[in-house]
């Protein structure tokens, strides 16, 4: 663990400034430059909230809100675990030129993404105003709820980035497993009031994105105490999983370059 620090540390600077430079990159050529980070959840949150809210009549308070909290959180999740599948590959002048500790890259693209996301959580702010929603104290532990979150993605991106480099398929095979784990996740509908009794702790405990979700929006909408217990667990489970991930890499780092 101390060679892992000593190498996020010494190369923190590196993580940003390739976040930074990619954000920038990305809107270069585009007319709404970053509004399409906040567009695209936007408009994504409309089309749901008229499908469920009205051809499937899904009751809720806020249901706007309700949903573009779940899905900025999601695409977040979802951009990383994809991403970082064909990560090596997609950075092969830089694997293979210089070294750089692999999981560098996946911090990086966290922070690209996770910038993104911050920015539509502006948008949720703008929302709360306008449905004035009451702030309570409760709202604190979105700090925790997004510690939990990032140590997830990052756990699974780097068992998900060794991986990708050995199966052709992993893609495929993580793009249909997410849409799996997308409609078990309560994006659109809540676990708690839409589902059985006997399905609802099993989804909470055993789906760490059903709980994450749930979380922040007992915080921001409900002004409730999140399952501060289970995300204790999950945050254990995903550090043990991130440790576990780190090593996989470090041992198996030379043999990336022969690969790809």
């Amino acid at each position: 663990m101390k060679r892992f620090w000593n190498d996020v540390t010494g190369h923190f600077s590196y993580a940003i400034y390739a976040a930074k430079s990619e954000l920038k990159s990305e809107v270069a050529n585009s007319y709404l430059n970053w509004i399409w980070w906040v567009l695209e959840p936007f408009c994504f949150m409309l089309i749901y909230s008229f499908i469920f809210g009205n051809v499937f009549n899904v009751q809720e308070d806020h249901f706007g809100l309700f949903i573009f909290i779940g899905l900025t959180a999601w695409d977040f999740f979802q951009r990383n675990m994809i991403q970082s599948v064909k990560m090596l590959k997609n950075n092969k002048p830089i694997v293979t030129k210089v070294y750089l500790p692999k999981f560098v890259l996946l911090i990086s693209r966290m922070f690209f993404n996770g910038y993104k996301m911050f920015i539509s959580f502006g948008i949720i702010v703008v929302m709360m105003i306008y449905y004035r929603i009451r702030l309570t104290w409760y709202i604190i532990f979105i700090i925790p709820t997004f510690l939990v979150l990032f140590i997830l993605c990052f756990a699974l991106m780097t068992h998900l980035m060794h991986y990708g480099v050995y199966v052709q398929d992993l893609t495929n095979v993580t793009t249909i497993t997410l849409r799996m784990i997308f409609y078990l996740t309560g994006i659109f509908y809540n676990i708690e009031t839409r589902l059985p009794q006997q399905y609802v702790q099993i989804l909470l405990k055993g789906n760490p994105m059903a709980l994450i979700l749930n979380s922040l929006r007992n915080c921001i909408l409900y002004g409730k105490m999140p399952d501060i217990k289970w995300l204790f667990i999950w945050f254990v489970i995903s550090v043990i999983i991130a440790i576990l991930g780190v090593r996989k890499i470090y041992k198996n780092e030379n043999s990336y370059v022969k690969v790809i």
